[in-house]
């Protein structure tokens, strides 16, 4: 099932095929944020299943969805190929999708509704039970194939063999437009879908994300002519895992003073390096020692033996992905840190007065709307205001390189923990001038409007952060590597709301004898200390992300094309580093 050799035909790639690629991942948003939205609901009210239970159902799923990217991306870099990786999981999450539907439609497979005569519901039988865990793992599995591979084979119709102006330029307004695409879904799943859930049936609450995708998938399998389509090179992971064999059984071999006299094979790394391929640095250097040549390398066929000697290249793929995990790290701590606004959030607003008229409130979960609109908007600002401005001073395709991006983001989160944390003892001090912070269910005369401004903030920070976290990762990462790399991404999410789970759990244990910071009672309780801790968090992150940036060294890259009459010439591609074209692309870049 292995694809085709890259094509490069001019009919092919381009922003033509972005309907193809992006419809098949703004279904799986849609379907996944509208599952994940109300799905609390569905299991409490419809398959009566205990609070605890529930949330934990709910907990693993998401888990699993978040860890499956990290197999889609091997099997993707190794021999599938991403187009064949997405259409397998698109359709693996279709039965899952599929199967939670009937569920929903047919009566046999849940539950008898409550009547009010009963003094208790009758809950789901394992049966009913197996059925929804099993359409559960199908969706997760789907998203394994789903997820990590969407980003990069949208990017990769736009890097044609080595920086061009126009490719680069395009490719980096892509991660633009898929941001954009993923939170244009999710607002409309946490309306529409929702409100057909509440109002109008499970069944077509289900249906529709299930049309959709069905549609999505037949779209983007039709699209088929007009990508460009890399060819896998092999299992990253063993490439990475014969480098660290073969270093570590050199260990006591002389280390050559000239870096030339290193083992290199063009033939043998032709799959892995279509676009250019990746030259010495002096650093991590105890691993050069897997590319020293010895009288036992080589086999009879006249060939290396992988387990004892690795190119230069395969030596710098290793240490391109290690280099990259310091910052691939900032987006942990983020994550861990912002997890507080889907939940304690909410707990604020249900105290506040949420009256849009006398006989309309806006439900408290309705608030995370303000977060995906302000990333939205703030897309569309950068790519179309702030990035041709900034060109004009930076010279740079992209306006400012992925780390200033992820610099400016980190710095804007900080500012909605600092806005979180003042009105939260706004809050407390009304609630105390009313004689209200014993009153549990009363209403603050409050607006749940002060909430806005921070949610606000954070979209912002993420329409910076988040998207040049994924410039950075699929850029620096080698380029028969990028499904993994973009597969770290969603890892970073995952790790970081396990994270805020293991905060929380550390900051109650520790306070509820010393004056209970997260108490039931957050009108007793000092959440505004909470935010105040993680604020420093946030910014002890920032500290680390400009020491890490700064001192980061951007990949070497060889390539070849892209100049008329064989000359070389100089170029700037989206991360603002000046390549050689013909030569050697220049290291060293940092957040400045």
């Amino acid at each position: 099932m292995a694809e085709d050799g890259r094509e490069r035909e001019g009919k092919q790639g381009g922003f033509k095929t972005m309907p193809f690629i992006l419809a098949n991942e703004v279904c799986d948003r849609f379907a996944t944020t509208g599952f994940n939205a109300n799905m609390i609901t569905y299991l409490t009210q419809q398959l009566h299943l205990p609070l605890v239970e529930a949330s934990n159902t709910l907990t693993n799923f998401g888990g699993t969805s978040s860890l499956t990217p990290i197999i889609g991306a091997i099997i993707a870099d190794s021999f599938a190929g991403r187009f064949w990786t997405i259409t397998v999981g698109s359709i693996i999450y279709q039965l899952g999708m599929i199967s939670l539907t009937v569920s929903a439609l047919l009566p046999a497979l849940r539950p008898p509704p409550c009547s009010p005569p009963q003094t208790q519901c009758h809950q789901a039988s394992t049966w009913q039970l197996l059925v929804l865990y099993l359409s559960l793992l199908l969706t997760s599995i789907g998203s394994g194939g789903i997820r990590p591979c969407v980003v990069t084979f949208g990017a990769d119709q736009f890097d044609l063999h080595g920086p061009r102006p126009a490719g680069g330029e395009q490719k980096w307004s892509f991660f633009n437009l898929y941001f954009f695409s993923m939170g244009l879904a999710v607002v409309l799943a946490l309306t529409v879908v929702v409100y057909i859930q509440e109002n109008v049936g499970w069944g077509w609450g289900f249906g529709i994300p299930t049309i959709a995708m069905c549609i999505s998938v037949i779209a983007f399998v039709f699209g088929y002519p007009l990508y460009i389509k890399m060819k896998p090179g092999g299992s990253p992971l063993t490439r990475l895992t014969q480098v660290i064999v073969a270093a570590f059984r050199k260990r006591h071999v002389v280390k050559p003073d000239d870096p030339s006299l290193l083992y290199e094979d063009k033939e043998l790394d032709i799959d892995i390096s279509t676009t250019g391929r990746l030259l010495h640095t002096n650093q991590l250097v105890f691993l050069d020692r897997a590319a020293i040549v010895t009288d036992a390398d080589m086999l009879e066929s006249g060939r290396p033996g992988l387990w004892r000697l690795s190119t230069v290249h395969r030596v710098e793929e290793l240490k391109s992905i290690i280099r990259m995990l310091p910052i691939w790290a900032v987006g942990i701590l983020l994550v861990t840190s912002a997890s507080h606004n889907y939940t304690f959030t909410i707990q604020q607003a249900r105290t506040m007065d949420r009256h849009l008229s006398p006989h309309f409130q806006i439900p408290p979960a309705t608030l995370s709307i303000f977060s995906v609109l302000s990333m939205l908007l703030s897309l569309a600002f950068y790519d179309r205001v702030f990035v041709p401005v900034a060109r004009r001073f930076t010279g740079n395709p992209s306006g400012i390189t992925y780390l200033q991006r992820m610099g400016i983001g980190l710095a804007i989160a900080v500012s909605a923990n600092v806005a979180a944390a003042l009105v939260e003892i706004r809050r407390k001090a009304v609630a105390a001038e009313h004689g209200l912070l014993d009153s549990t269910n009363a209403v603050i005369p409050f607006s749940v409007f002060w909430l806005v401004p921070q949610y606000a903030i954070h979209g912002i920070a993420e329409a910076f952060m988040s998207v040049g976290h994924m410039e950075f990762l699929y850029d620096q990462a080698p380029e028969s590597m990028r499904s993994t790399a973009a597969a770290l991404f969603w890892l970073s999410i995952s790790i970081g709301n396990y994270g805020g789970t293991l905060l929380v759990t550390m900051v109650h244990d520790y306070t509820k004898k010393k004056g209970d910071w997260l108490q039931d009672n957050i009108n007793r309780g000092k959440l505004d200390y909470y935010y105040w801790l993680v604020t420093g968090i946030q910014v002890f992150n920032l500290v680390y992300y400009v020491i890490c940036a700064a001192f980061y060294t951007f990949k070497p890259l060889e390539v070849t094309g892209g100049v008329e009459n064989g000359t070389k010439g100089i170029e700037k591609d989206g991360s603002g580093r000046e390549v050689e074209l013909l030569g050697v692309a220049k290291s060293g870049g940092s957040l400045v």
